[in-house]
Formats: structure tokens, C-alpha cells, sequence
């Protein structure tokens, strides 16, 4: 994105959020309901390892780290994807037609068409899971461990924010969003929030391989746990997974241009 672009980006941000600071009780209670929607369904794992101690191995506090990984890199990709989340409106409604016809990207534009912030209750969950998670587990942090931990949140950012750009794709061919897409968004951050060890291998190597979440928490989390993953990886490769999301958010564009120089009119 060229400079002005970024600019033109951050003063639609900043509009986007005062209009929805205009309502600030019910974004204050939103935002809260969403924390404790997150926390309560934290509380349910915390009761199931407080009756077994550990599943496969892992602990409690290293599930929160999971847990805080998936829910901030969600939370990032939900308030600034959401124009793609709601495209197939967009769609029916006949305005990406007049969005074809101004100088800027489309992606550029759908991306700046909704800026969603209620989503900061969810990110205050997962912020502090990661909070807590870092002081209960004896990670012994370094500055390179924090790196990583930064780059495991942008990356997961970038994946997520990828698979929003993908379902939205597919509107140039079904119109309607496929409601099978939230299998992978919404399902996915269920599963990302747990070990890959307790899935099956083929279930494991398509969420690695195919849709790219085990490098949003597990494969990072392996990492900065030092314990080894499954699949297994090189040790470069697990510390370098935060690349995989910017890859995969790079890939996701090519195909949203493919998808766009195939659309035909709705006539809306």
C-alpha cells in the first residue's frame, strides 16, 4: 500500500470509530458481553483440566496461551475485514458495480466499506489470556520469544484476515456467501484454540498445509514452549511461521483478482 494510501486508510479508521464511539454505551456493552462470552467459554476448558490435570500432555496455562493467540489474531482480522465478511450484500445490492468504477483497488475499497471495532471485547479476552499465560508458563522470555509472540499475533491476523478476503471471493460466482466458508473462519478458530495432537492426521496436516492455522497458535505456541509439533518441522521454519500468514493473505488477494476480472453484474 503506497503512502497515501495508508493515509487516505488510517482517516477512514479513524472516522469508522467515531461514528461508532457515538453509541458508546452500547458499544461499551457489547464489548463486554463478547469478554465474558470468551471467558466463560475459558472457564469451561479450565473446569475440564482442573478434573484431569492435562490432556495430551498440555497444561491449562498452555492452552490459555493457544486460547490468547487465536482470539486477539480473530479479534484484529474481524474489526478490519469486516467489509469482506459482508460482501455478498455488497454484491445483491449492485454497489461493487459503482466500486469498479473508482480509481481506487477494489479489495482497497471493500476493506475501508466497514471498519467493525465492537470486536474489542474479544481482544481484550485473548489480551489477557496472553497476559496470564505468560506468567504462569516458564517460557524464560527473550527478546527474540517476544518477537515471536508478536509476529505469531500479526500472522494470525493475516490468516484469518485471508480467509474473510476468500469467502468473499466466492460472491463473483455464488453471489450469496457459502455458509461451508465458516466451517473454516469460525470453526477454524475453535480449532486452533486446542493442540493439533488431539486431531486426527488428516485433519492436522489440512490445517497446516491447506488452511494455514496451526501457524496462528500451535506451531508458534511450540516454539516458544520449545516442545516439539506435529507435523513435525524444522526449528527455522516453526520460528519463521508468522511468514506463512502474510504469504497466505498475499495469496488470498491474487485470487480475489482472479475472482474480480471474472464478475458478472447482478443487474441490481
Amino acid at each position: 500500500m503506497s503512502r497515501d494510501g495508508m493515509k487516505l486508510y488510517l482517516r477512514l479508521a479513524a472516522a469508522s470509530l467515531r461514528s461508532q464511539m457515538q453509541y458508546r454505551a452500547s458499544f461499551a456493552m457489547m464489548s463486554v458481553g463478547q469478554f465474558i462470552t470468551v471467558g466463560i467459554e475459558l472457564l469451561g476448558v479450565w473446569a475440564l483440566f482442573e478434573r484431569f490435570g492435562a490432556v495430551r500432555g498440555w497444561r491449562f496455562a498452555e492452552i490459555a496461551l493457544l486460547f490468547g493467540l487465536v482470539n486477539v489474531s480473530f479479534a484484529l482480522a474481524e474489526s478490519f475485514g469486516r467489509g469482506f465478511e459482508t460482501f455478498s450484500t455488497t454484491v445483491k445490492s449492485g454497489d461493487f458495480d459503482r466500486i469498479l468504477l473508482r480509481p481506487r483497488s477494489t479489495a482497497f475499497q471493500v476493506a475501508t466499506r466497514e471498519l467493525q471495532f465492537l470486536r474489542a471485547g474479544r481482544l481484550a479476552a485473548g489480551l489477557v489470556m496472553l497476559a496470564w499465560a505468560a506468567g504462569a508458563l516458564e517460557v524464560g522470555w527473550t527478546a527474540a520469544k517476544v518477537a515471536l509472540l508478536a509476529g505469531a499475533i500479526a500472522g494470525g491476523a493475516c490468516v484469518f484476515y485471508g480467509l474473510l478476503v476468500l469467502q468473499a471471493t466466492l460472491c463473483f460466482w455464488t453471489v450469496e456467501s457459502l455458509e461451508i466458508m465458516n466451517t473454516v473462519t469460525y470453526g477454524g478458530t475453535e480449532a486452533a484454540q486446542y493442540p493439533l495432537t488431539l486431531y486426527r492426521d488428516w485433519f492436522r496436516r489440512f490445517f497446516t498445509f491447506v488452511v494455514p492455522l496451526a501457524f496462528v497458535s500451535y506451531i508458534p505456541a511450540g516454539a516458544l514452549l520449545e516442545r516439539p509439533t506435529v507435523p513435525a518441522l524444522p526449528e527455522a521454519a516453526r520460528w519463521a511461521s508468522p511468514l506463512v500468514g502474510v504469504a497466505f493473505l498475499l495469496v488470498s488477494l491474487r485470487v480475489w483478482r482472479f475472482g474480480e476480472r471474472r464478475y458478472q453484474s447482478t443487474g441490481s
